[in-house]
């Protein structure tokens, strides 16, 4: 099975979290770029608010697919040791990296909200979404990140993953992770899409701004 694209993806996942629909103490969170295709489709099947959660993956130099970390807003980083340990890589090229994605982070995060506040997730069930999950470094961040914030319930949702990544969600953090399907063997997110063309920041921003419209006024 592939999805076709994220647009498809996001309604299968919208489909296993119909219990959320129509909350107020629901709100979805996008991981960007590839995130907020999807999450944007279960934001308007569920009917409640969207918003993003920058989260930067620190990927091994050279080989930057692999991760060897990542960081999230609110200055939280996490490292994967097994990565870090076996590759031998230094503290002083790991803060390299870590400072060139911090620059990142914060451009996209003023280029999607601006001055607007994020929304507020405390006391609220939370459903993390991205296009997919392998490692699950990216992820773990978010829910590290968020669980700061104090929210009632962090739901990790996406439509593909590694199935031992998923399961470590429930686990390792404490987190609900709801999954379309968890291949075995999985090998990489793309494979489980037929398009899986990189989002831009303009799409971004348009679903953004879409987003708050109702969800009759605005098709899919």
């Amino acid at each position: 099975m592939q999805f076709t694209n994220r647009i498809s993806a996001g309604r299968a996942l919208a489909n296993k979290l119909k219990t959320y629909a129509n909350r107020s103490d629901v709100i979805v969170l996008a991981l960007p770029r590839g995130g907020v295709p999807v999450a944007y489709q279960v934001a308007r099947a569920l009917n409640v608010p969207l918003d993003v959660f920058v989260v930067r993956k620190l990927g091994v130099p050279g080989f930057e697919e692999l991760a060897m970390g990542a960081i999230a807003t609110g200055d939280v980083r996490l490292l994967n040791e097994d990565v870090v340990n076996y590759l031998g890589i230094s503290d002083d090229l790991i803060d390299l990296v870590a400072a060139r994605e911090q620059r990142e982070l914060e451009r996209r995060d003023w280029l999607y909200r601006g001055a607007a506040k994020p929304l507020s997730v405390e006391g609220r069930t939370v459903i993390l979404v991205d296009d997919g999950l392998a490692t699950g470094s990216t992820m773990r961040a978010a829910v590290k990140a968020l669980k700061r914030l104090g929210p009632a319930k962090i739901v990790v949702a996406a439509p593909v993953a590694a199935r031992e990544t998923c399961e470590s969600f429930k686990t390792d953090v404490d987190s609900t992770c709801v999954c379309v399907m968890s291949p075995e063997p999985f090998q990489g997110v793309g494979l489980w899409y037929r398009d899986f063309s990189q989002t831009t920041d303009e799409e971004v921003c348009y679903l953004l701004k879409h987003a708050k419209e109702p969800p009759r006024k605005h098709a899919a």
